[in-house]
């Protein structure tokens, strides 16, 4: 029996890529949209394209997006689910190799990684690179999970971890907190290398070092106050 595998892209004023994004991804894959209530183009980009669309009235937050479309997947009957960015900053080629670990392995949970391998290291722009490094220490002391790469987009889980993984920051601080549901509920997980394309365009949109205070903030107010 073929696996369901579904691809999650949370996406916000994405109409410029979106749809070079999905078509990147082929027809193997039953593809979700979760339109986080953009101003732009999005919905006429993706108009006739064979994927689910579910839109926000209002902007809630990447991690509303995909708490909506892992909500969904499970509805639908997902085997195995997949975190994608939207801007094309993934490999779709990454894919199935990330499921080949899950279902090898035996994990709950594969964690892309941009520094097991040189290649990938390189590619990262230099403040960015300290930046996540920094991100590392902090995430380690707050959910206890010692990753290379603590808040790396690109993510695939099964059934078991989608049905336990329940996001309430709706933010970019759902990064840190699915860290915290994988320790919480004792989930099985990996990391796994994966190449991050930084075009001009993902970098313009790309998260500022000020946006990095404020999600630990918001994870240090999940851990201890809520």
């Amino acid at each position: 029996m073929t696996d369901q595998i579904f691809i999650l892209i949370p996406s916000f004023n994405e109409g410029k890529v979106i749809r070079q994004t999905i078509r990147a991804l082929g027809n193997q894959y039953q593809i979700v949209l979760i339109d986080d209530a953009s101003t732009d183009d999005t919905a006429n980009a993706v108009r006739d394209l064979p994927i689910y669309y579910l839109r926000h009235d209002i902007n809630l937050g990447q991690g509303a997006a995909l708490q909506t479309g892992m909500d969904f997947a499970l509805q639908q009957g997902a085997d195995i689910v997949v975190h994608f960015d939207a801007d094309g900053q993934h490999n779709p080629a990454d894919i199935d190799r990330f499921v080949g670990v899950l279902k090898t392995q035996k994990v709950d949970v594969v964690l892309g990684s941009r520094f097991m391998r040189q290649e990938d290291l390189l590619a990262i722009p230099r403040l960015r690179r300290l930046l996540l490094r920094v991100a590392r220490l902090v995430n380690g002391l707050l959910t206890g999970l010692w990753l290379s790469d603590a808040h790396n987009g690109f993510r695939v889980m099964n059934r078991q971890a989608l049905r336990v993984i329940q996001l309430k920051e709706n933010r970019m601080a759902h990064a840190s907190e699915i860290l915290m549901h994988i320790r919480r509920q004792k989930l099985r997980y990996v990391e796994c290398p994966t190449h991050i394309v930084y075009s001009e365009y993902s970098q313009v949109k790309g998260q500022r070092w000020q946006g990095a205070i404020d999600i630990l903030i918001d994870v240090f107010i999940n851990k201890y106050f809520r």
